[in-house]
């Protein structure tokens, strides 16, 4: 690559990047029109095309959202930049331009599907095109905008969105040195979520060859029942009619600052009765489908999928939470989960009330749902993260989001420092990194797929071993056969 800055023509017109670690960065490219004015809460319209050569050196805006509430915001940066033009993408490439034919991995980043942004430092994707990928970090509509139900726009916005810019990859991307032949996509928590229901959309068929599920499959939705009476009421808590436009004539800041009231009401042990299914998800704004659609054999689509060790600890113990779990309150997250507590209890002996939520949450939502994806899509490989970060007296473990600086390798950045603290073991980034990128380009990360009905095969990264495992846990996933 030479010192010039680079260009690309897109359908919509010529964009100019920059160079930064050795790749090529072109960053707030949009795939989709500003979705404002007349086009809020609609679905998304192409993007506008340009004359003459675009701009593509700075970060484009993100969707309108709330900050992370304590302390959360601490643990897991969050950047928020202001704009319409909030769908938009950030490109890293090794060899812009047409005839490369390089993988293409797709980022759909986190955040409860209210928060986060490929605009953070930890989702740079020079690291992947350092190693032969074409990155693409994707901003998608969040909270009201993306996935609230209103009578009068279409739901799962934030969706729609993300198959948008899927299009435009497979429109574009071969001008960046991309595959569109070769394209997997990634993401973590609502990302991987969002993945999982992609699956089974027809609007996203044919867009991506591989896909990626961290900490998120396919369980994890509200009927559209209960996404009725979720936007009732946050439309009664703002005082106006339940209809896109009562909510599209709504200031901006006053509808922020009133979907962040909407969600610490929610945080605030959500009745069952009241918030439906989104109480056990915990989280207000999900995508809205009819029921669970597990892909099946049929697939065509090449899959990795996992979970974390401890995930739900990052829920506990910053909050203070994991030492002062009774045994009441071990009891009713049973029930309410389904999940047969003697049983934990037989597999775990002498562990505390606050060890044994963790560990049935953990399980319930998020490394069961990844095992029934293995288990309905032949060949799929499964994983689980196991390395324990020594952050708040080493209390915080295997938790929900610590695979990120790894799978990124890009532990130095202050991201993810916070959560995975300075001495990380980079060794261990390193082979996870190489893992995914591996999955990228040939399907296969490197150890065999899960097999139900053989030995289930589960790689478990650690920072003393990683090691291909039979059934790790085997106890506890019985324990949920016949349960959702």
């Amino acid at each position: 690559m030479t010192d010039a800055a680079p260009e690309c023509t897109t359908r919509q017109g010529a964009v100019r990047g920059s160079t930064e670690h050795g790749v090529a960065a072109f960053l707030g490219v949009p795939y989709a029109a500003a979705p404002f004015g007349p086009r809020r809460f609609a679905a998304p319209a192409p993007a506008e095309p340009w004359t003459g050569v675009r701009d593509a050196t700075g970060y484009g805006p993100t969707a309108p959202k709330a900050p992370y509430a304590p302390p959360f915001d601490a643990l897991i940066p969050d950047t928020s930049m202001p704009g319409e033009e909030c769908l938009n993408l950030n490109i890293w490439t090794p060899e812009p331009g047409p005839g490369a034919g390089l993988p293409v991995m797709v980022w759909l980043h986190g955040g409860a599907f209210s928060n986060g942004s490929a605009n953070s430092s930890g989702y740079r994707g020079h690291t992947f095109a350092r190693d032969g990928v074409v990155f693409v970090g994707v901003n998608y509509r969040l909270g009201t905008d993306g996935f609230l139900h209103l009578p009068g726009a279409p739901d799962n916005r934030g969706l729609l969105d993300q198959i948008a810019a899927l299009t435009w990859v497979r429109d574009n991307i071969e001008a960046f040195g991309g595959d569109p032949d070769r394209v997997t996509v990634f993401g973590e928590s609502a990302g991987g979520v969002a993945i999982g229901q992609l699956l089974a959309e027809p609007g996203a068929r044919g867009l991506f060859r591989r896909a990626v599920l961290q900490s998120g499959a396919c369980h994890h939705f509200v009927r559209p029942d209960t996404a009725r009476r979720i936007g009732e009421r946050f439309a009664r808590q703002l005082g106006v009619a339940h209809t896109a436009e009562a909510f599209a004539a709504v200031p901006l800041p006053e509808l922020i600052e009133g979907q962040a009231q909407l969600r610490a009401d929610f945080a605030r042990r959500p009745d069952p009765a009241e918030w439906g299914e989104a109480a056990l998800n915990g989280m207000v704004f999900e995508p809205v489908a009819e029921e669970l659609r597990l892909p099946g054999p049929e697939l065509g689509v090449d899959l990795l999928a996992g979970s974390n060790q401890e995930e739900n600890r990052l829920y506990m113990v910053p909050a203070g939470r994991f030492d002062t779990i009774s045994e009441r309150r071990l009891q009713r997250g049973a029930e309410a989960f389904g999940a047969d507590l003697d049983g934990y209890r037989a597999a775990r002996p002498g562990a505390s009330p606050g060890e044994l939520l963790d560990a049935l949450v953990t399980d319930w939502f998020w490394r069961i749902p990844a095992v029934r994806l293995a288990e309905s899509v032949p060949g799929t490989y499964l994983y689980e993260f196991a390395w324990r970060s020594p952050q708040f007296d080493g209390g915080l473990g295997a938790c929900h989001a610590l695979e990120l600086g790894f799978v990124f390798d890009l532990l130095d950045d202050p991201d993810y420092v916070p959560m995975a603290g300075e001495r990380a073991p980079r060794d261990l980034a390193r082979t996870v990194h190489a893992a995914w990128v591996a999955f990228a380009e040939t399907g296969d990360p490197g150890w065999p797929a899960y097999d139900p009905a053989g030995d289930r095969t589960t790689m478990v990264f650690d920072a003393d071993a990683c090691r291909p495992e039979p059934d790790p846990r085997a106890t506890e996933r019985k324990l949920w056969e016949g349960v959702r």
